[in-house]
């Protein structure tokens, strides 16, 4: 079935932040909680006028990136320069509740929502996409979210342009899954707490990978973190879910003290409680210092009562069907 939907989702990727880099699986899945269009400015749909302009101007910069870009025969498609160009003229921008800097894809639904309307001969998105498919889409589109984060795996607009979850085995082996909420056992839920605070994902990765330029700290995460969040994957997709919280006991844990220099210092004593008190585990959700932190708990009415007590509002984003 092909999607026809104009509005594309923001995207949570439930593992595989920094570990995808060095050849761990990973899995993403859209989040319908929070969407984008392309809409024009004055078209009674969006009230911040001061945000439709900016948005205006972000998507100029954009495509004389991608004409750029096309101009040194870098680009993997054609766009339909003349009526994007036509459109921004006339007030063309990105209406979005996806919050920026918050690691669910703002800018992935951004490059997705343009491909859709500007892109001549397009992939379709369908649940029957062919695999040669998605790696041609993977292609395209890291080449043109590099604007946006200087070198980009074109994972996030991958997944917010398909909508369906995404495992991602290597670079070269994507394919559509699902995720089974009926062995999400118990009140098992996947929540996104807010940190408060905007990241940036490049520094952050540049830390990791100078990180990674010390032996020991390669052996470890390699030997000890990558395996975990393989199993939390493979758990997670086939309904195993006291294996999968075993695995991902492990992956909190392994973050907590080996990714501090990624975790809102705010939030260390919070990771370390919901740890010790086997209420909920946190994780990274994407590169981390700030945005969301993902939770996972089979208690949520508790681990809600725990945040709101320290003013941190908390999103559902999974939740188990009984």
């Amino acid at each position: 079935m092909i999607r026809k939907s104009e509005i594309f989702y923001g995207k949570v990727l439930l593992f595989g932040e920094y570990s995808i880099l060095f050849n761990s699986k990973g899995l993403t899945i859209p989040y319908s909680h929070f969407t984008g269009q392309l809409s024009f400015i004055n078209d009674d749909k969006y009230t911040d006028y001061d945000f439709a302009v900016q948005s205006n101007l972000q998507l100029i910069e954009f495509l004389d990136y991608i004409k750029y870009s096309d101009h040194k025969g870098e680009l993997p498609c054609k766009i339909d320069f003349e009526n994007f160009e036509s459109d921004l003229k006339n007030g063309l921008y990105f209406e979005s509740n996806i919050p920026q800097g918050y690691g669910i894809g703002s800018s992935g639904a951004l490059v997705a929502a343009v491909y859709d309307k500007y892109g001549v001969d397009k992939i379709e998105a369908s649940a029957t996409i062919k695999n040669e498919d998605i790696s041609r889409l993977l292609l395209l589109f890291s080449k043109m979210e590099s604007l946006f984060h200087g070198q980009s795996s074109g994972i996030d607009p991958l997944n917010c342009y398909l909508q369906y979850p995404l495992l991602i085995n290597s670079r070269d082996n994507i394919s559509i899954t699902g995720v089974p909420r009926s062995k999400f056992e118990n009140e098992g839920v996947i929540f996104l707490v807010d940190t408060g605070k905007i990241s940036k994902t490049g520094p952050l990765v540049n830390h990791f990978l100078e990180q990674m330029r010390f032996k020991e700290y390669e052996a470890i995460f390699k030997t000890d973190y990558i395996p975990y969040v393989n199993q939390c994957i493979s758990d997670i997709l086939a309904g195993n879910m006291t294996s999968f919280f075993e695995a991902l006991n492990q992956v909190s844990a392994f973050q907590l003290k080996n990714f501090m220099h990624m975790i809102p210092g705010s939030f260390l004593d919070i990771w370390r409680w919901g740890l010790d008190s086997g209420t909920f585990q946190l994780k990274l959700c994407g590169s981390g210092g700030g945005g969301f932190l993902l939770g996972f708990t089979t208690d949520y009415a508790s681990s809600k009562n725990y945040f709101s007590g320290l003013q941190h509002d908390v999103i559902p984003v999974y939740k188990s069907v009984q």
